[in-house]
């Protein structure tokens, strides 16, 4: 896995989760610019997939186990839009406690794809 790519989906997600967090807080549900930001963590993540199925193609292999690397891979891409089709449902400030709630998720999921493949 590219540790950059890591890195970057980690980051962005907890700073979507603080952004929502702060919404929540003020007692606002999710906006359109948060979608922008749930839109640009999504494309890191499906970046990270793409990287994560061609090095499984190229004949690399996870340390603890291709099938529990796939399954954090797709848990990984689908932990944010989940939360945003979640938060669409429920237009009050819990709306953006579900985003916050699956950007962390998204971030701890990073961690333990790291640590799957071995680095």
């Amino acid at each position: 896995m590219l540790v950059a790519l890591t890195v970057a989906v980690a980051v962005t997600a907890l700073a979507l989760a603080a952004w929502c967090g702060f919404a929540a807080y003020r007692d606002q549900p999710t906006k359109d610019w948060h979608f922008i930001g749930m839109a640009v963590v999504s494309l890191l993540a499906l970046a990270q997939l793409v990287v994560g199925v061609v090095q499984l193609s190229r004949g690399e292999r996870p340390e603890q186990g291709m099938t529990i690397f796939i399954a954090y891979l797709i848990g990984a891409f689908l932990a944010v839009p989940a939360a945003g089709f979640l938060s669409l449902t429920e237009r009050t400030r819990w709306g953006s406690v579900t985003v916050a709630a699956g950007a962390v998720v998204l971030a701890v999921l990073e961690v333990r794809l790291y640590d799957i493949w071995g680095n």
